[in-house]
């Protein structure tokens, strides 16, 4: 019999891969607990950091204003309405001498009523004597990267010596340079200073919460372990200052695949370039709200590197500038762990292999595979949120079910297939989110309703569950029906109602 032995080698795989797994969060996490205790290791001590002198006024013009470097922001957008003004008003209030400040708002919008509001909202600031840009292309080629790269051919940016980039829905405190440009200024080898992003509607509702524990762990444990052990980690797109020079030596901004600042930041670490994060410094900025929202930014975040992993391994392993040590960690721990293996081994080990193997007594699942890793994996991810611990049960079932998502983009990925260059911007609330009530549904066809493929997985997993219920002593089915109803409930609908304070 083929299928047997076929079942039995697949389960050792995912086996293997879920070790990996676990060995490399546990090794990321001790990094972080080290950095915590040990003050030494932290990056105002790794790097040297001096405050900048007090800007002086009108009263004083001695000291002058060149002592601070020339800094260029760039706010890219594509038809923010609720939020253009938010991200405009906050790059305007931060802290540096005006004339050694220039803001670029590159606006991609279509709708021209849009258009005319971004406009007036930069006129306005331009009255204030702020130096500030407005651009606007007729075309989105490249979109946010080919954005970026064409800002960048202006004359005004060769003055700049640095670049700090700022999503829309991003807000950045008024002492951000003040506490970043530091950094670039002591430390010639480092290319970027990346904050780390506060959630200002993490509390709006279960799904935003969810979001918070998943990106929390990303920036409290792998940027922070990444920037300590390497110095290196993926540019999160928004919330940091580039070295201008650093960018032209790494060939600038490419739009080959949907994560342009994961691609810039890799290019650049092979030129030798190091980075840090600064985890005390937050910038607000806001969660997808809707679960279709946050389904299409998770299958670009997924699809994204997998597909830059595909153009760019060879050119890593080929790579003279930099070090064996960093190439081993962009390939295994960067790329193939994180982004291919946990993606892949979320999905199939526990929406298919494990619910598969009910179907056959001579096939057993060693507990350890079925209980104790996923519980360390699960543990380790709620730790950057302790006031959602109590969720963790529910922060599974929704990772399942965009295991299936993510799984799904990480082959179109690999494979070049597909939706790989699909860019939909992630729908943004902003002051909206201060409404009590919002319509949680938007009008549709009957068929747009109902996602397939998700209800497809969720009668898998309800047979599967049936089956082990009947027949079988594992009790696998308890988790099994559970991650059916949770997979086939978003099947159903493509929006979480949404709960708001009162």
């Amino acid at each position: 019999m083929v299928v047997l032995p076929a079942i039995k080698v697949m389960i050792w795989l995912c086996l293997a891969m879920s070790l990996m797994l676990v060995v490399e969060k546990l090794s990321m996490a001790v990094t972080v607990l080290c950095v915590k205790l040990y003050r030494p290791l932290r990056p105002h001590r790794v790097y040297r950091w001096e405050p900048l002198p007090a800007i002086a006024g009108d009263d004083d013009p001695e000291l002058g204003s060149y002592v601070y470097p020339a800094v260029l922001v760039q706010i890219p957008m594509f038809n923010e309405r609720e939020v253009y003004h938010l991200s405009i008003g906050a790059a305007c209030a931060l802290t540096w001498p005006s004339d050694r400040l220039i803001i670029q708002v590159l606006d991609d919008s279509t709708d021209k009523t849009i258009r005319d509001l971004v406009q007036a909202e930069c006129e306005r600031w331009t009255k204030k004597g702020v130096s500030i840009h407005y651009i606007s292309r007729d075309n989105r080629n490249g979109y946010k990267s080919g954005a970026l790269r064409e800002a960048m051919d202006f004359d005004y940016v060769k003055t700049c010596d640095f670049v700090s980039i700022f999503d829309a829905d991003h807000q950045p405190p008024s002492d951000f340079l003040m506490q970043t440009i530091p950094f670039l200024i002591h430390n010639p080898d480092l290319a970027l200073v990346q904050a780390r992003w506060k959630f200002v509607n993490a509390d709006e509702c279960l799904m935003t919460r969810i979001q918070e524990m998943s990106l929390n762990y990303h920036f409290v444990v792998e940027q922070e372990s990444g920037s300590s052990t390497i110095a290196f980690f993926g540019f999160n797109g928004t919330a940091g200052v580039w070295r201008i020079s650093a960018v032209d030596e790494a060939k600038g901004w490419k739009d080959r695949t949907t994560v342009e600042d994961m691609d810039l930041a890799v290019r650049a670490c092979l030129e030798g370039w190091k980075f840090v994060y600064v985890g005390d410094l937050n910038v607000r900025s806001e969660l997808p709200s809707t679960y279709k929202a946050y389904r299409y930014q998770q299958h670009r975040w997924a699809c994204g590197p997998a597909c830059l992993f595909r153009k760019m391994a060879s050119e890593i392993m080929r790579a003279k500038k930099a070090s064996i040590w960093r190439k081993l960690f962009l390939i295994y721990n960067f790329f193939f762990a994180r982004r291919i293996v946990s993606h892949i081994v979320t999905f199939f080990f526990y929406c298919v292999i494990i619910p598969l193997s009910v179907f056959f007594p001579e096939v057993k699942v060693p507990v350890w595979g079925v209980v104790l890793i996923p519980s360390i994996i699960t543990f380790l991810n709620a730790i950057g949120t302790p006031s959602s611990m109590h969720l963790m049960l529910i922060w599974i079932f929704f990772e399942n079910v965009m295991s299936l998502h993510r799984c799904k983009a990480v082959f179109i990925g690999l494979l070049e297939a597909g939706r790989v260059n699909e860019w939909i911007v992630t729908e943004k609330l902003g002051n909206m989110l201060q409404m009590k009530q919002m319509p949680s549904v938007v009008a549709s066809k009957f068929w747009e309703r109902f996602h397939f493929m998700e209800i497809g997985v969720g009668i898998w997993l309800l047979i599967c569950a049936w089956q082990d219920f009947k027949y079988r002593t594992e009790q696998y089915y308890i988790f099994t029906f559970l991650s059916s109803l949770a997979i086939y409930y978003h099947g159903m609908r493509l929006r979480w109602k949404m709960i708001y304070k009162s």
